[in-house]
C-alpha cells in the first residue's frame, strides 16, 4: 500500500467513544446506531438486572446479569462511505481505568446525559479525561420520551457544571407523554412522531416545515408556541455555530432525544429523529 492510498484509509476511519454515568442509557445508544448503521438486525434492551434480554454488546456474564458494561465494546459498521468505530466503554466507577485507557484511542465522544438527572459525578469525571485531550465532545440528551428537565435548564447546567459552551443542533417537541418530535436547527424541519411510530420503523414519523398541515396535526398549539418561543430565543441569545471550536472541544453541540424508543429493531438504513 502507498503513502496516498495509506492516508486514504486512515482519512476512512471515524473512532468515537459513548461515555456516560451508568444508566443513562449508553449501552442502547450504542446498539441504536448499530441498527441503523445495518451491523445489527435487533437491538437488545438493558433494562436491569431483570432483563429478559441483555444488550448485544454487553457480551461477559457478569455484564448480563448486572445490566452495566464492565468492559469496553469496539463495534464497528460502515456508513456513507466511512469505517466507523463504536467504543461502548463501562460507565460504572469501579471499571473507569478501562474507559480512561480507551478514550486514548478515540477521535471524539458521545457525552450521554439523562434528561431526568443531568450531568451526574461519573459524566463529569470522564468528560475531564476528554477535555484534557482536546478531543471533540456531542452531547446528547436521553429519555426524553420521559418526564425530564427543561431543555433550556440542561443546556444550562451541561455549561456551568462541565465549563463548555454548548448548541443545540435540535430541539425536543414536549416530554414525557407529550414528546411530539424533534425540531431540526439547521433544516427547520419537524420529524412529528405518530402512533406506533415509536415502536415500528414501519410507521415513520412525518418529516416536514412547521407549517405543515400533516406535521401540525398531532401536535397542541401550546407545544408549537413553546418551541417556536425556545428557539427564537436560542437564535437571539444562544452561542453561535462553530466548526472550529467544536473539533478544539471548546464547544459541544448538543442533540436531545430517546434512544430506547428510536425503533422496533427492525433495521433499517436512514436517519432517525431521535438522533436528528
Amino acid at each position: 500500500m502507498n503513502q496516498t492510498d495509506l492516508k486514504t484509509e486512515i482519512n476512512s476511519r471515524k473512532t468515537f467513544a459513548i461515555i456516560s454515568h451508568p444508566d443513562a442509557g449508553k449501552t442502547t445508544l450504542t446498539e441504536k446506531l448499530l441498527l441503523f448503521g445495518g451491523a445489527i438486525r435487533e437491538a437488545g434492551s438493558v433494562k436491569g438486572r431483570k432483563a429478559d434480554r441483555a444488550a448485544t454488546s454487553d457480551w461477559m456474564e457478569l455484564e448480563r446479569q448486572r445490566g452495566i458494561s464492565i468492559t469496553s465494546s469496539a463495534l464497528q459498521f460502515k456508513y456513507q462511505g466511512y469505517v466507523i468505530n463504536i467504543l461502548d466503554t463501562p460507565g460504572h466507577q469501579d471499571f473507569s481505568e478501562d474507559t480512561y485507557r480507551t478514550l486514548t484511542a478515540a477521535d471524539s465522544a458521545v457525552m450521554l446525559i439523562d434528561a431526568a438527572k443531568g450531568v451526574e459525578t461519573q459524566t463529569k469525571k470522564l468528560f475531564e479525561v476528554c477535555r484534557k485531550r482536546g478531543i471533540p465532545i456531542f452531547t446528547f440528551i436521553n429519555k426524553f420520551d420521559r418526564n425530564a428537565k427543561d431543555p433550556l435548564d440542561l443546556m444550562d447546567e451541561v455549561e456551568k457544571v462541565l465549563g463548555i459552551e454548548s448548541y443545540a443542533m435540535n430541539w425536543p417537541i414536549g416530554m414525557g407523554p407529550d414528546f411530539k418530535g424533534i425540531y431540526d436547527r439547521h433544516t427547520g424541519l419537524v420529524e412529528r412522531f405518530i402512533a406506533g411510530s415509536l415502536r415500528s420503523s414501519s410507521k415513520p414519523p412525518i418529516s416536514g416545515a412547521l407549517s405543515d398541515e400533516r406535521v401540525r396535526a398531532g401536535i397542541r398549539d401550546d407545544l408549537i408556541n413553546q418551541l417556536n418561543e425556545e428557539i427564537e430565543l436560542l437564535d437571539m441569545a444562544g452561542n453561535t455555530f462553530s466548526k472550529e471550536r467544536v473539533d478544539r472541544g471548546e464547544v459541544t453541540l448538543v442533540f436531545f432525544g430517546s434512544a430506547l424508543k428510536g425503533d422496533s429493531g427492525t433495521s433499517r438504513r436512514g436517519s432517525n429523529p431521535c438522533f436528528s
